[in-house]
């Protein structure tokens, strides 16, 4: 066979390689697979039950007690709303209970209970608090877990705050970060080092160029949280790389149909 034969067969393997390599969606548990019986969102169980689903990664969310302790909740209050997590030792907030019975958690029992399970990825959402400081002291507290329980491998982290994001960035440029609030174009993250967007549902719909923009750039896209078949089936279209819903299951059979 001649060189430009070999060069042409290499040339038509390579497009059609290219053109076969579409995107496949992946699921995220929102706040752990909690829509399921003998679960609760942000408990032991439904990041266990995200594993045992084998979704690619379970999300939570982590607050800062006044005592300096990373504990996972995601509303700034307690679900009586009689205790502010910012401002409430992590004595009191380990005596809250969930749901479905547990006791809230911290950071380091979801996480020592995340490294149990090999299937899902942690997917760690930062929320912002009252002041910067308190920002960054979360920020190097997760980092630092992470870090001694050696997940860096298996942790991705998010958020809304953006001087969050630039500082998990900054004490770990190798982190996988991806920003929340949909009030950057792709471009823009990729130029602070995000791998990945990570915004609504609408704010994806109403900025359709951000797909194609994204994918130039090399980020990846996370789309939340989508609970609706047809929301699902559009990202799935869309090649979108994940999809964070409360509703994992469905969107793990939808993603077989594909």
């Amino acid at each position: 066979m001649t060189i430009k034969k070999l060069i042409f067969f290499g040339v038509l393997l390579f497009t059609l390689g290219t053109m076969n390599a579409k995107t496949k969606t992946k699921i995220i548990a929102h706040r752990g697979f909690w829509n399921t019986e003998g679960s609760a969102q942000n408990s032991i169980a439904a990041l266990t039950k995200a594993n045992e689903i084998k979704v690619y990664g379970s999300e939570f969310d982590v607050w800062l007690s006044s005592d300096g302790v990373p504990m996972i909740n995601h509303d700034p209050t307690t679900a009586d709303h009689q205790l502010i997590l910012e401002k409430t030792s992590s004595a009191l907030l380990k005596q809250e209970k969930l749901a479905n019975g547990e006791y809230l958690p911290t950071l380091e029992e979801y996480l020592k209970k995340g490294k149990k399970c090999k299937y899902i990825k942690l997917i760690v959402e930062l929320k912002p608090h009252s002041t910067k400081e308190r920002e960054d002291s979360l920020t190097a507290k997760v980092l630092a877990m992470v870090k001694e329980l050696k997940l860096e491998k298996k942790v991705e982290y998010i958020s809304f705050s953006l001087n969050t994001v630039k500082e998990l960035i900054r004490l770990n440029p190798k982190a996988k970060v991806s920003f929340l609030s949909a009030s950057l174009s792709p471009k823009e993250l990729k130029e602070i080092g995000c791998i990945g967007l990570d915004y609504n549902l609408s704010a994806m719909m109403k900025n359709e160029n951000w797909f194609t923009e994204a994918k130039e750039c090399g980020i990846k896209i996370n789309v939340w949280t989508v609970n609706k078949e047809n929301d699902m089936q559009y990202l799935i279209e869309k090649e979108t790389d994940f999809i964070t819903t409360n509703e994992p299951q469905l969107g793990l059979d939808l993603i077989k149909q594909e």
